[in-house]
């Protein structure tokens, strides 16, 4: 392998625009209904061959972020190389711009970078379904990371099915200046459900079903009959958690969205709006409204991680 050798990837964030939460399984998680879509915020991965493996990051959003072997697309590295018989000898370089402990699963998204990434400089010629069905042992989120577009999954998420999607969708990610913990909020969830004298287990929950009517919006070209069918079970326990939340989603619904919702378990907040345009004037609201960090602008779907060769001095050969 030339030592001279790197390969970079950008992995997008991902935003839910199904959250449907059924009962709790033997093994922790919970069945879901989930339909996601890759939206262009993007993380850079690049992997370098090393001495050993290691982990550095850069980025506005790095802060707190492990550079260790804790970090998943640190574990990305070694289960590839497991599977694989490589040598999981590469420097793994993560420059970050999707929100951590947002709902848009960055992390998820760096292992499945790496995983696209590492496949490459090891000329492994695992297909993209064989990567996805790997990313599973990582997290719920990490197959969707490495396909991308729009997908429905179910079980925790991990099983997918590729979604058709008419027209491009515009957003705005309003972040926050704090982060939410998945697993508290699905905590929380549970405990609302058990007070309320309510089944929580997965044998005496019916199993969350795929919106029809989100989908076929979805494979239509108007994003106002999506706006109607979006929907997150877990915002309730979110904006009860942390209520500046409820101000958010007043500020850009009111700014001009089609429509809100928390993404996935928080704490950013996403906003879908009718053209590129008016996206514009509802992060100008949000920004102007101190109601959350910053309001960054984003379309979708957008493909998952295509590698891209650098030599050591970052340009494309």
């Amino acid at each position: 392998m030339p030592l001279d050798r790197s390969i970079t990837v950008r992995a997008p964030a991902k935003v839910n625009l199904q959250l449907t939460v059924g009962g709790r399984r033997s093994d922790g998680y919970h069945e879901l209904a989930s339909v996601f879509l890759a939206v262009s915020l993007f993380d850079r991965v690049t992997v370098t061959p090393a001495e050993q493996l290691g982990v550095t990051l850069s980025g506005p959003t790095s802060g707190g972020v492990p550079a260790d072997a804790s970090n998943l697309a640190a574990q990305a590295v070694e289960l590839l190389a497991e599977v694989s018989g490589a040598e999981p000898a590469v420097h793994v370089h993560i420059d970050k711009h999707i929100p951590v402990q947002g709902g848009m699963a960055g992390g998820s998204a760096d292992a499945a970078g790496a995983l696209v990434a590492c496949n490459t400089l090891w000329n492994l010629g695992m297909s993209r379904h064989d990567l996805a069905s790997l990313a599973a042992e990582l997290g719920s989120d990490v197959p969707f990371g490495v396909l991308g577009g729009a997908a429905f999954g179910s079980g925790r998420g991990e099983r997918l099915t590729p979604l058709t999607v008419g027209t491009t969708h515009h957003w705005v990610f309003a972040t926050a200046a704090f982060g939410m913990s998945t697993p508290e909020v699905f905590a929380a969830t549970e405990s609302g459900r058990r007070n309320a004298g309510l089944p929580w287990a997965a044998d005496a929950v019916p199993s969350p079903r795929m919106s029809r009517r989100l989908v076929d919006a979805l494979a239509g070209d108007d994003s106002h009959a999506l706006a109607e069918t979006l929907v997150n079970d877990l915002e309730p326990v979110v904006t009860r958690l942390r209520p500046e939340l409820a101000a958010t989603l007043a500020t850009g619904r009111g700014a001009g969205a089609l429509a809100g919702i928390v993404c996935g378990s928080g704490a950013t907040v996403g906003f879908l709006a009718p053209d590129r345009h008016r996206a514009q004037a509802v992060a100008e609201a949000l920004r102007a409204s101190g109601t959350c960090a910053a309001a960054r602008i984003a379309h979708g779907p957008v493909q998952g991680p295509e590698p891209e060769e650098t030599d050591t001095t970052g340009e494309t050969p």
